[in-house]
């Protein structure tokens, strides 16, 4: 049998080929005049959300039958898996506001959890034909400009951290006190998952989250991230976990070896 590491960088090979047929279904979406509708909570959802979804899910099924399925447009449909030590959490496209003003800022996460933890993450920024995975144990890497290289975080610059923050989501106020008293070289932003692969790939050296988010939005990155030597904590210092009663996130921070 192949060793852990082994069996999930395999798995990440197989899983990247779905995450790009499922951008590609995004970008065929994204290049009409599509309709935004609004979910109960609010937040907006548009076809390219579920055509992906439906192709990640389709797929899972064949690459890992069995395995539960978290998603996101089903779960808000009231379709609520239980899960176990192993199951997969998908959102098919985080950053949907992103997509809806067409910054390019958006992009599809498939991640595998494994005892509380994302094991193996695909992020794909279609639009801007920018793929970052990981594995754990295994290490991580882009594909860009039909290239492949690995990644890894980085130690603080000497002029002081590169901060990455949310696009459309404003805890400016919290920021700047959670950044208090921090050496401070450059403030970033960035839309859905990106600002963790920001970090992953030691072009950025700290996330700090201080508002609401759902595993779906961050598994993916996590995965990547800690594939690539960093951490996903709590703000109270310890690692964030997975398949919490109602998959909400507390407040977190993202970031290197010594951030």
């Amino acid at each position: 049998m192949p060793s852990l590491p082994a069996a999930r960088a395999a798995l990440l090979e197989r899983l990247i080929p779905v995450a790009r047929e499922a951008g590609r279904a995004i970008l065929d979406v994204y290049a009409t005049d599509f309709a935004v509708r609004g979910k109960d909570d609010a937040s907006p959802v548009t076809e390219a959300d579920e055509r992906a979804e439906a192709i990640i899910v389709r797929a899972l099924a064949t690459i890992d039958a069995g395995t539960p399925v978290v998603a996101e447009e089903a779960v808000s449909a009231g379709n609520v898996p239980r899960v176990g030590t192993r199951f997969w959490l998908v959102d098919p496209l985080d950053g949907t506001k992103e997509f809806i003003s067409r910054n390019g800022e958006f992009t599809v996460n498939i991640a595998l959890v494994e005892d509380g933890a994302p094991t193996v993450g695909v992020v794909l920024a279609p639009a801007l034909d920018r793929l970052f995975a990981g594995a754990v144990g295994c290490g991580a890497f882009v594909e860009e400009n039909g290239a492949r290289r690995p990644i890894a975080v980085r130690r603080v610059p000497e002029d002081g951290l590169t901060v990455v923050a949310s696009r459309s989501h404003g805890d400016s106020e919290a920021l700047a006190g959670f950044l208090q008293g921090r050496p401070i070289a450059a403030l970033k932003n960035a839309g859905s998952s990106l600002k963790l692969c920001l970090v992953a790939a030691g072009e950025a050296d700290l996330y700090p989250r201080l508002g609401r988010t759902m595993e779906w939005d961050i598994a993916a990155g996590h995965a990547v991230l800690a594939a690539a030597g960093g951490h996903v904590r709590t703000v109270t210092g310890t690692e964030l976990t997975y398949g919490k009663p109602g998959f909400d996130n507390p407040h977190f921070v993202a970031s290197g070896p010594a951030a």
